[in-house]
């Protein structure tokens, strides 16, 4: 698609001398007859309006309610003026008039041209005909008319005054301009891709701290915000707004409680903290009139803990001179597991949006994230070039910076790549937009309309998919859960599955190895096989003579007992192993340990083999994430060395 540079506005030429009067009315019959329309009462207002009005410009400086008067049968030839004779009516009275006749009217006229480049161009993007002729009826062709200027001559205050207009008609008259506003969006995003202007249009945007603090009194909201414009030093625009919805309901509290409070160095635990506490068990949600969630009060009590906190190491004055919240004031978080899809749930689900998708686009998206574990904003930040393929390692999918401030690549199979290259296909082309991180200009993956497809829509399309699937609500989240969940059974390393979600503790990853830990099936089955032998009574009648001992093959499968799901110990003369819920061994390998153990020469081999076994059985801990494990036998490794030194050096 070809872009107009605009680097500056051009210059308008000089307009031709407008007709008047006579030929005005010559010129409107002629079209009249053209286009096989009019009648002896066109004819008659025209003569009418054009005698009262030879410069019909004059006529367009009356108030509106004088403009908007003229008989019915006057309004064609109005039309007529505006699209053919360069007459400017004013916004306001642009926006009173449906203009139903305009691609009629338009035919043949100096506007055609200009119109078809705008509709040509939001066709490209992908917006439907019908949302391409409601855009370019209210927007551009009220922009043309109004400004006098070609398509490409025009500039973001000519979209700001109609927008202000837009507003002002809805205050005049209560009507609601909101169809206004979409389509003025719609028709700045067009006239980005052509090259005229330089941004998109924004999508809501922060709202100023001072508005969004304005419940708070006066004081505490200067201290509240003196302390979050310093965050936004170090801390991204989405956490600080976090930080100051979470600080501002605790201002309002303070506010409502005790509205002399001049300074949080003021506070008082318990004339303020305390009461403010309690409180927040019965806060309602505004989302659904339900309380808060635990989640949300221990977010809103570690704000403004870490708020005190910080202002007390910065050594501010307004600080409190003794601390008012204690670690056992924070709510505890209940350590649930990760929220997976059961199979047949996944299975639902990716039918639905294979076979039944709202907006095709979201729908990849999603199966996108299922396919690669992906948080919803490294999906939505993919760019073009996202795909690498790598000589003789496959083809690998390069995952953005993200929550974890970390980049990752994934790797990816057959049926994932005719995903992305669907994506490629059906998303909406157009310029780079700039990056929310880096500001540089990109070519994102997912644009939809022009621009980035939002979080909002993929939303919007799991919820209709989850629907025709005959779910319940399901969060996007969910399908990364799903992933992990689906790698940890497949039986994915810890290293691996790190990798794999960009996490950068194993405690993170371990969350979904404790939903179906193998191990743990093992120990569960081998015990229960004991409970059943230890019932059965022995072959003579008596009672079986100490404990009953499990043949080795019935733990180990019939494999290696090294690399079994057990705690494993190797001990000089053999090996004991253990279920992890019955811990390690106290006893193991206690006289390698002991100071008053000492080896003799023909125990070195015995030795030697004892440390290779312990080499292996702590490779084997660390890849299942047992550090204490691990630990217990390169403590063992490091006696051995001892040992087999020590030895050698009496022998020698």
């Amino acid at each position: 698609m070809q872009h107009a540079n605009v680097s500056a506005p051009r210059t308008v030429d000089a307009p031709e001398p407008r007709l008047r009067g006579e030929d005005l009315l010559a010129a409107y019959l002629e079209r009249l007859e053209a286009t096989g329309r009019g009648n002896a009462s066109y004819e008659r207002s025209a003569r009418r309006f054009l005698r009262r009005w030879p410069d019909p410009q004059a006529w367009a400086a009356q108030p509106l309610q004088d403009r908007l008067a003229e008989h019915q049968s006057t309004r064609p030839l109005i039309t007529f003026l505006m699209l053919h004779q360069g007459l400017r009516p004013g916004y306001d009275y642009l926006l009173e008039r449906k203009l139903s006749s305009v691609w009629r009217e338009i035919e043949g006229g100096p506007l055609q041209a200009e119109v078809d480049r705008f509709l040509n161009a939001a066709e490209s993007l992908g917006f439907t005909m019908r949302v391409r002729l409601g855009t370019g009826s209210q927007v551009p062709v009220r922009l043309l008319i109004q400004t006098g200027r070609r398509i490409e001559e025009l500039l973001q205050e000519d979209l700001d005054g109609l927008a202000a207009a837009c507003r002002e008609r809805t205050r005049r008259t209560g009507t609601s301009h909101r169809h206004y506003l979409s389509a003025i969006s719609n028709t700045q995003t067009v006239l980005f891709h052509l090259g005229i202007l330089d941004s998109l249009p924004r999508s809501g945007g922060p709202v100023p701290l001072d508005e969004r603090l304005a419940q708070v009194a006066a004081p505490i909201r200067a201290e509240l915000i003196g302390y979050l414009e310093r965050k936004k030093a170090t801390c991204r625009a989405k956490t600080v707004s976090a930080m100051a919805t979470r600080l501002k309901h605790f201002g309002v509290f303070l506010t409502s409680l005790d509205p002399d409070l001049t300074s949080v160095r003021n506070l008082d635990r318990r004339r303020h903290i305390e009461p403010w506490l309690a409180s927040l068990l019965d806060i309602v949600s505004e989302k659904d009139g339900q309380p808060i969630s635990i989640g949300d009060r221990n977010r809103r009590v570690m704000a403004v803990t870490t708020f005190l906190t910080d202002v007390t190491e910065w050594g501010w004055d307004d600080a409190p001179p003794r601390k008012v919240i204690f670690r056992d004031d924070i709510p505890k978080l209940p350590q649930v597991l990760p929220r997976y899809l059961p199979i047949d749930a996944d299975r639902r689900l990716t039918a639905a949006l294979t076979e039944h998708p709202d907006n095709e686009l979201a729908a990849l998206a999603l199966r996108l994230q299922r396919a690669c574990g992906l948080r919803i904003g490294e999906l939505l930040d993919l760019e073009l070039g996202c795909v690498h393929e790598i000589d003789g390692n496959g083809t690998w999918l390069k995952v953005p910076l993200g929550k974890m401030d970390t980049e990752r690549m994934v790797p990816l199979d057959t049926e994932t790549l005719d995903l992305i290259d669907r994506i490629t296909q059906i998303r909406s082309h157009g310029r780079p937009m700039p990056h929310p991180r880096y500001r540089r200009p990109a070519q994102f993956l997912f644009t939809y309309l022009g621009r980035r497809l939002t979080q909002q829509g993929v939303r919007r399309e799991l919820d209709h998919a989850a629907h025709a699937a005959g779910l319940d609500h399901v969060t996007s989240h969910q399908l990364r859960h799903t992933y992990a969940t689906a790698l940890v059974n497949a039986g994915v390393s810890l290293q691996a599955l790190m990798a794999l979600l960009g996490h950068v503790s194993a405690e993170m990853s371990l969350r979904y190895g404790r939903l179906f830990d193998s191990t743990v099936r093992t120990e569960y089955e081998r015990a229960l096989e004991l409970a059943k032998r230890q019932t059965l009574p022995p072959p003579d009648g008596n009672s079986p003579a100490g404990r009953v001992q499990l043949p080795l093959a019935d733990i180990t499968g019939g494999k290696d007992w090294r690399t079994t799901p057990l705690l494993k110990s190797r001990m000089a003369g053999g090996f004991c192993l253990r279920a992890p819920a019955q811990g390690a061994c106290s006893y193991a390998n206690i006289c390698e340990h002991c100071p008053s153990y000492r080896a003799d020469p023909s125990s070195l081999p015995i030795l030697a083999a004892q440390r290779v076994d312990a080499e292996a059985l702590a490779r084997d801990a660390e890849q299942r994430g047992w550090i204490d494990e691990a630990d217990r036998h390169h403590k063992l490794i490091a006696r051995l060395d001892a040992l087999i030194a020590d030895t050698k050096a009496t022998a020698g």
